[in-house]
């Protein structure tokens, strides 16, 4: 198989990965070109239009998500949103003038009426199960955030095996509130890392705590790496990719904002140096690397150990299954991985074919 095939293949296997992910999302994201075929068909639809930069929309949104996490499987019910700054031409269309704009257009209908109700879960529930005709309850938002208090804080953000982040907030706190969604939305992003903890703690309640780590205004937000349980704060951004770069960069993770493994999980570059030489090596000289990429890999320690004995195994199956191992074994994990498997599976699968590519790129 030619190495372009190859390659082809792969990019179409992540794109349908990626288009999968996508498709997950509670909310359904609508453009000008998506918003004809979505809206007005055979469902009821709400739609927010927004703009990412309104504040009004900000609050709005973790209201908004768990209304979508509600209705997910409602078929007759569609919850969307338009970035308006993005796709001008539909919002316009539709006489938005102001953000958030909320509103319904019923099933079959292009004609829609603004919806002028509260903007919390509960109330938009109750106005499209009216609309829509359907009895629908609202789904209890999942809690990845670990809540920290004086029992537990030494016990979590003191272990020298965990990279914490730590949010000190107080309920009243309106920062803190409107970080809360991006919060949380970390803790998913990392919630498969077993070292890593994203936890907060009502340093207004426990004020002794909060107190001990020079905490003077909410939020506060500080990072207890493995090897400074002394704490330092946190001064970079709030959104939720700020966060996710900070915690790969320091705990040498590698997930997306969807929580996703990137490309580079589980790649070892001494170990990567080591496979090209494998496959460049003639069959004489197999075993000997072989011997060198697993001496490499039982030196390895921490998180990359886990890698390490990934290399050895692969390493191993190439050898006895020949070439193409790589390049079929690496289409096949990308069938499994484009359909529905659990986020542990999704893991294991993406190390390996991370860690092949690079076979099948060497030869």
């Amino acid at each position: 198989m030619a190495k372009s095939q190859i390659w082809f293949g792969i990019a179409v296997v992540a794109a349908l990965v990626l288009v999968s992910a996508v498709a997950e999302d509670d909310v359904v994201v609508l453009t000008d070109d998506s918003f004809d075929k979505e809206v007005g068909k055979d469902r009821g639809a709400l739609v927010e239009f927004y703009a990412p930069w309104c504040g009004h929309c900000k609050k709005l949104a973790p209201e908004y998500e768990k209304l979508g996490a509600s209705f997910k499987k409602a078929k007759s019910i569609l919850i969307a949103k338009v970035d308006c700054d993005e796709h001008k031409a539909v919002c316009t269309k539709y006489g938005v003038s102001g953000y958030p704009t909320i509103q319904w257009f019923p099933k079959g209908s292009l004609e829609p009426q603004k919806y002028e109700g509260p903007r919390n879960a509960e109330a938009l529930a109750e106005y499209v199960n009216k609309e829509g005709g359907t009895n629908v309850k609202l789904a209890a938002a999942p809690q990845n955030v670990v809540v920290l208090s004086p029992d537990n804080f030494d016990e979590i953000v003191l272990d020298q095996n965990k990279d914490v982040l730590v949010e000190f907030y107080a309920p009243w706190c309106g920062h803190c509130k409107s970080l809360a969604p991006t919060y949380e939305k970390v803790a998913t992003v990392f919630k498969q890392e077993e070292g890593v903890v994203i936890a907060n703690l009502d340093a207004d309640a426990h004020k002794a705590l909060g107190e001990k780590y020079g905490v003077s205004g909410f939020p506060t937000l500080k990072f207890f790496p493995k090897d400074n349980k002394a704490g330092h704060d946190y001064d970079g951004g709030r959104d939720l990719d700020d966060f996710v770069s900070f915690i790969n960069d320091k705990s040498g993770t590698s997930r997306d904002s969807k929580g996703q493994l990137t490309s580079k999980a589980g790649i070892v570059e001494s170990l990567d140096a080591l496979v090209k030489e494998l496959v460049a090596a003639s069959e004489d000289e197999k075993k000997s690397v072989l011997s060198r990429i697993e001496e490499e890999a039982s030196n390895l320690k921490g998180s990359t150990a886990r890698f390490g004995k990934l290399y050895s195994k692969l390493a191993k199956n190439y050898i006895e299954k020949g070439s193409d191992y790589a390049s079929k074994e690496t289409e096949r994990l990308g069938r499994v991985l484009g359909k529905s498997i659990s986020p542990v599976k999704a893991d294991e699968l993406t190390l390996k074919r991370n860690i092949l590519t690079t076979f099948v790129a060497s030869s």
